[in-house]
């Protein structure tokens, strides 16, 4: 029996979302404006990266031609490896966050709409304040607003330290976020506070609760650690990972998955700090990978490091590295496996704000043994949990449909 590793590249978009003026977000191309600025030497960064983009194994599994799929971005096409196929995908949930994209991701588009927090100061509900301060039995919260989650920590972070107060922030996601000195207030006691606030804020479909530790004693010095926890709402009906995990195969979440999805479906959880070294447990996972297991991956760094902070030049080389080490994957694979890489929303470096911006996703990967193809543009990203699905063997869910078929039928 085969097996299948689905990687996220978590906010490389590829633009032309048919309902981005819905978001404020027509014109967004993550990769294209990314490309454009490396072509321009706007994307050059001395001791990091130079030239224009250079993702040699992205475009053998057919990144360029995803790319006009989505947009008529017109990246040139080099060379298409031997089984790899190549489309894009439109989301078709409500929302251009983390959840929404990879519960559809997971052939479940999200039936509903979330809860937002108004972008004033105050943001947060003064009832909810009062609760959390309550509750949570701390002195009070910083923040309260809109904002960058390493700026918000610079600057309030030495007021954290010296009073107690947590900073509790959010952004045009559904989401509450906060940042805690693991030292100084506790890493358990955060996790704790954010469970509180996860009862709290379910009846108003906040999406998710992330808890957001960091380190260092100064302004100038603080950052973010890699335990991050994210207590998200479950999802409402069966996702691909449960299909998997009810016919007693693996799913093995690299990074964030298992957060994502409320701890749910996955029964082995992998985490580092970082996309290479997430890439690497993504290898160690492969390894491990029995037939009908799934791997699942997510590597947040693009989203996270680059595109909110609308650093083009750091995400153009997150970019290269993950590409650099994509043989490493492709040696991995057997005749009959599925490797496929897309992402769950945009998060265009160039765009106005720091928010994420709507758009299409790519569909590129390789099935060894298998034609291959173009799969076109899919209607929902549920497309991609569907064709998993069946290439795993598992019976056909309600909300996406299969593209396996377009790449050669059964192997």
């Amino acid at each position: 029996m085969p097996r299948a590793f689905l990687f996220v590249l978590d906010s490389f978009g590829i633009g032309g979302a048919a309902d981005a003026a819905r978001f404020g977000d027509v014109g967004a191309n993550t990769f294209g404006h990314i490309a454009e600025a490396c072509a321009a030497g706007a994307a050059d960064r001395q001791g990091l990266r130079e030239g224009r983009l250079d993702l040699p194994h992205m475009l053998s599994l057919g990144l360029a031609a995803a790319a006009r799929t989505a947009s008529g971005f017109g990246f040139t096409q080099t060379p298409l490896r031997p089984s790899s196929f190549r489309g894009a995908a439109a989301e078709v949930s409500g929302g251009k966050d983390t959840p929404s994209g990879h519960w559809e991701i997971a052939a479940l588009p999200v039936p509903f709409e979330w809860g937002y927090f108004a972008p004033t100061v105050p943001s947060f509900p003064v009832s909810l304040t009062d609760e959390i301060i309550v509750r949570g039995r701390i002195p009070g919260i910083l923040g309260n607003c809109h904002a960058s989650g390493t700026e918000i920590i610079e600057r309030l972070g030495e007021e954290h330290v010296r009073t107690g107060k947590p900073i509790c922030y959010t952004s045009a996601d559904s989401v509450i976020q906060i940042a805690a000195h693991e030292r100084h207030f506790g890493l358990e006691r955060l996790y704790d506070l954010c469970r509180t606030v996860r009862a709290l804020v379910d009846e108003l479909n906040i999406g998710r609760v992330i808890a957001r530790p960091f380190l260092g004693e100064s302004a100038t010095a603080f950052e973010r650690t890699a335990n991050r926890r994210d207590f998200a709402v479950p999802p409402p009906e069966p996702t691909l990972l449960d299909r998997v995990a009810s016919r007693s195969k693996r799913v093995i979440g690299v990074g964030k998955i298992s957060d994502i999805f409320a701890h749910r479906g996955v029964a082995e959880v992998r985490k580092a700090a970082g996309n290479m070294a997430l890439f690497d447990e993504a290898l160690g996972a492969m390894d491990a990978a029995d037939d009908g297991d799934l791997v699942f991956a997510n590597f947040v760094d693009f989203d996270t490091l680059f595109g909110h902070r609308r650093d083009i030049a750091g995400y153009a080389a997150a970019l290269e590295s993950f590409d650099h080490r994509l043989p490493e994957a492709f040696s991995r694979l057997r005749d009959g496996d599925l490797l496929l890489l897309t992402a769950d929303h945009g998060c265009d470096p160039s765009w106005p704000g720091t928010d994420h911006t709507r758009e299409r996703v790519p569909i590129i990967g390789l099935i060894p043994g298998l034609p291959g193809g173009d799969v076109g543009l899919r209607p929902t990203l549920a497309d991609i949990g569907e064709t998993v699905a069946e290439h795993l063997g598992l019976p056909p869910g309600r909300h996406g449909n299969s593209f396996r078929a377009e790449l050669g039928g059964n192997a």
